[in-house]
């Protein structure tokens, strides 16, 4: 199993239409179009799970730059997701005291 990035997706597209140029290389597992957490609206990126390693391949290499809804597509193996991290260096958050001018 090969999960593939898609991105510059029209903000349009839907999961049937990535789905369909999709499975002319071979059987997809899932799609997901990635939305926005506050508005639902997508991104414009998403991803492609195809079963077989050798299908994903021919897909990335015939479907990079190819063009859907008016976008050059921009299609290569996904990264695995990376840790974040949120902290280091400072803090402090609130008030401060001590500096104010009256």
């Amino acid at each position: 199993m090969k999960n593939i990035f898609v991105g510059n997706l029209n903000f349009g597209a839907t999961e049937d239409a990535v789905r369909s140029l999709f499975e002319s290389y071979g059987t997809v597992e899932r799609v997901s179009i990635v939305t926005d957490r506050d508005t639902g609206q997508p991104r414009g990126f998403g991803f492609v799970e195809m079963s077989a390693n050798a299908d994903a391949d021919r897909a990335i290499a015939e479907l990079n730059g190819r063009e859907l809804d008016g976008r050059a597509l921009n299609v290569n193996e996904a990264r695995p997701k990376t840790e974040r991290s949120f902290g280091g260096g400072g803090g402090g958050g609130g008030k401060r005291g001590g500096n104010k001018r009256w």
